[in-house]
C-alpha cells in the first residue's frame, strides 16, 4: 500500500506542478512532509538544498531520495515513474493542441493566470524554509547567509550552484563550531 501512496504523492505533485520542478516543490513538500510525514521539514529542506547543488531536474532528485528513504530501490522506481509520467504524457498529448492554438488569447490567458499561483506556492515554501533556518541557526546567521547569497547572486553574478556549495561549506564547517 505504501507504494500506492508514494506513487500518488509524486504523481499529484507533478501533475499539478505546472511550470516544471520548481513549481512542484511546494506540492511535494505538502505531500512528503505534511500529509505523509516521510521526511521532517528540516530533512526536506536539506534534500532540496542538496538537489539544487547537483545537476539535473530537482523533482526527480527529490523523488528518488524520498522513494529510497521510504521503501528502498522499489520506492525510487515508483517515485521516479510518478514524477516523470505526468509531464511526459502531458507533453505528448498536448503539444499538438498547443501548437494549433498557441496564438489564442485563452491559451495565453491560462498561462498567465497560473503564474501568480506558482509564485505564491514558492513564497510559502521560502517562508517555511526560512523559519526552519531561524529555528536551527538563529536570526543572525540566517540574515548573514541570506545577505551574502543575495550579494553574490545579484552584484557579483556568481552562479547559484556555487552559492549553494558555499552555503553547504559554511553550514558544515563554521556553524557546528558556533
Amino acid at each position: 500500500m505504501i507504494y500506492v501512496y508514494l506513487f500518488f504523492a509524486f504523481f499529484i505533485a507533478n501533475l499539478l506542478g505546472y511550470g516544471g520542478g520548481p513549481a512542484s516543490i511546494p506540492l511535494m513538500f505538502e505531500e512528503v512532509v505534511n500529509r505523509f510525514g516521510w521526511l521532517s521539514s528540516e530533512e526536506f529542506n536539506n534534500v532540496l538544498a542538496l538537489g539544487n547543488a547537483l545537476p539535473g531536474p530537482i523533482a526527480t532528485k527529490i523523488a528518488a531520495y524520498v522513494g529510497f528513504s521510504v521503501t528502498g530501490w522499489g520506492g525510487v522506481a515508483v517515485a521516479l515513474a510518478a514524477t516523470i509520467v505526468p509531464s511526459s504524457v502531458a507533453v505528448i498529448l498536448l503539444m499538438k493542441v498547443l501548437q494549433k492554438y498557441r496564438q489564442s488569447p485563452v491559451v495565453k490567458g491560462l498561462s498567465l493566470a497560473v503564474q501568480p499561483v506558482i509564485c505564491m506556492l514558492m513564497l510559502l515554501l521560502t517562508v517555511t524554509i526560512f523559519n526552519d533556518a531561524l529555528q536551527s541557526i538563529g536570526w543572525i546567521q540566517s540574515i548573514v547567509i541570506a545577505a551574502v547569497a543575495f550579494l553574490l547572486l545579484t552584484k557579483l553574478k556568481v552562479h547559484p550552484a556555487l552559492v549553494i556549495v558555499m552555503a553547504f561549506a559554511y553550514g558544515g564547517i563554521v556553524i557546528p563550531f558556533l
